[in-house]
């Protein structure tokens, strides 16, 4: 039998490569973009990667039980998927541009051997997806771990970004050192645009699950895209009604078994019958590269079955089961209690609950913020708040007209202030430690925090304080007092104070605006005291 390719879908296959590289530069435009611009307002929408993603409007909405209008815009994703199938996990999703990039790296350099048939389960994905929407019945939002956007996002904002950083600063001292000054100058110049925060809490761990997922591609071509994303589960199930269906000639067909050795999600174009329809992104290898040209994709409006997932309905049953079993188990902590002193959300978070059950972990607010202030989280807001916003004094400080992380959440779970706005709002309260604090401890002058204070009028105010030093001399300095009531808590005295390993005035989530709880006194105190009155 004569042996002729299909032309229309080898260049229908250079154009799918075409446009999913396309659609990773415009993510990663869009994540470069989002930085300080010069100016209060940021002119580019750079979130509305998310606001396409469907698995996000379902998670956000169930557990917060609200709608965040700018995810309406994933309906048009869900009715592409209808229409067209699986399409966009194979020309638009830059994770799975990710995957298949290294996996075609992995191909060539023999690390990954695709087999003939593999025989695996492509369950997990449908059981990850059902436990995460049990979980959202009871407002756990676990969406962020896994959806495929927040996790690559969160992986270039708090790994992929400082390491950029440091490459940058790195060739720019060798420049120099080498008497390459003008190339030095144009690397400095390109690092200050760019305006990439160097570190980050967390970083390494973030770092090396990251790096996981795309050594998994060692294992199986596009693993997590098989096994592992929600986001791909769901739309699986919704494109079983699409309208374009495998066909393979079987006067043409030689049973080569290329189609199926070459698939990248296992939809098995091979043997007849054996399609997975819900498992194919549409990314017309099998057609482009079958030695025949035996294999299309007529039209043909199908309901397709789910095949080669185990789903019947006590597998389904238990994992829902277990997701709401999970909910309870990462709301058991303390910090429901009473807060941690380091629980400090940026300015414009809502209430912790609604936030927890909004906030999908994609590192936006980290990404933008121009002092380095935000991180993630790991700790300090127990198991549910893993990896969500944190702003750490230490490292950075909350700039006083600066809203740009309110900007950029991408499903309100900080919601947009102005400028004006924001100047106003409360994220916690500073606080003097006379044990460390020079004037205090040491009877030496020292005035930093309260000349950094951007408050009008300040909150750090100066007071006359006498100090008996050791050497029985009772110096007199002015020393720093806190005016809470007035204190927005921006951190900038903590990340100012002269004192290096513990800050002689730290800042506390206590008194933060968006909480009735979290106050310096708590209301049963003060009602006692009326009544006392």
């Amino acid at each position: 039998m004569k042996r002729e390719r299909s032309k229309k879908y080898f260049w229908l296959q250079r154009l799918r490569i075409l446009t999913q590289a396309g659609f990773f530069l415009l993510f990663f435009v869009l994540f470069l973009q989002t930085h300080y611009p010069g100016e209060d307002y940021l002119k580019i929408t750079v979130e509305r990667f998310f606001h396409f993603d469907p698995l996000l409007l379902l998670a956000t909405s169930i557990a917060s039980r609200a709608i965040f209008a700018a995810l309406l815009l994933s309906l048009i994703t869900v009715a592409a998927t209808l229409l067209f199938g699986r399409f966009v996990c194979g020309w638009l999703c830059p994770l799975g541009a990710v995957h298949q990039f290294f996996s075609f790296i992995f191909k060539k350099t023999r690390l990954l051997k695709p087999a003939r048939d593999d025989e695996a389960s492509l369950a997990p994905k449908y059981l990850i997806l059902f436990v995460v929407l049990a979980a959202t019945l009871l407002s756990l939002n676990l969406v962020g771990y896994l959806d495929p956007l927040s996790f690559l996002y969160r992986s270039f904002a708090v790994f992929i970004s400082p390491l950029l950083n440091l490459g940058l600063a790195q060739s720019g001292n060798l420049a120099y050192g080498l008497g390459l000054k003008s190339l030095g100058q144009a690397i400095s110049q390109t690092a200050g645009n760019l305006a990439l925060n160097g570190i980050f809490q967390n970083a390494l761990l973030i770092g090396v699950f990251f790096l996981l997922a795309v050594l998994l591609n060692t294992r199986k071509e596009r693993f997590w895209c098989r096994y592992l994303c929600p986001a791909g589960a769901l739309l699986a199930i919704f494109s079983r009604f699409n309208l374009f269906k495998l066909k393979i000639d079987p006067d043409k067909c030689i049973n080569c078994h290329l189609c199926s050795i070459h698939c990248q999600t296992n939809a098995r174009p091979y043997p007849v019958g054996e399609w997975r329809s819900p498992e194919c992104i549409y990314c017309e290898t099998c057609a482009a590269i079958c030695p025949t040209a035996a294999i299309s994709f007529p039209l043909r409006w199908q309901a397709e079955k789910m095949k080669g997932v185990n789903l019947d309905r006590r597998r389904v049953l238990l994992t829902s089961i277990t997701g709401l079993v999970l909910a309870p188990i990462f709301k058991i902590s303390p910090l429901r209690r009473r807060p941690s002193p380091a629980l400090i959300r940026p300015p414009g978070a809502l209430a912790e609950p609604e936030f927890l059950s909004r906030c999908v972990k994609c590192g936006e607010c980290m990404k933008v913020c121009p002092t380095n202030a935000l991180h993630p989280a790991l700790t300090e807001a127990g198991p549910e708040g893993v990896w969500t916003p944190v702003l750490v004094p230490r490292i950075g400080y909350c700039e006083y007209y600066c809203s740009l992380c309110t900007q950029v959440c991408p499903t309100g779970a900080i919601r947009e202030l102005t400028v004006e706005e924001k100047v106003t709002v409360k994220i916690g309260t500073a606080w003097v430690d006379k044990n460390r604090c020079l004037p205090y401890a040491l009877g030496k002058p020292c005035i930093v925090c309260e000349e950094h204070c951007p408050v009008s009028p300040k909150a750090i105010q100066l007071i006359k304080v006498d100090t008996l030093t050791p050497e029985g001399v009772l110096a007199t300095n002015l020393a720093p007092f806190v005016n809470v009531d007035a204190c927005i808590g921006c951190g900038i005295c903590e990340n100012k104070c002269v004192v290096q390993d513990l800050p002689a005035i730290r800042v506390s989530s206590v008194g933060e605006q968006r909480s009735s709880h979290n106050q310096l006194v708590l209301p049963v105190f003060e009602e006692q005291d009326e009544l006392k009155t």
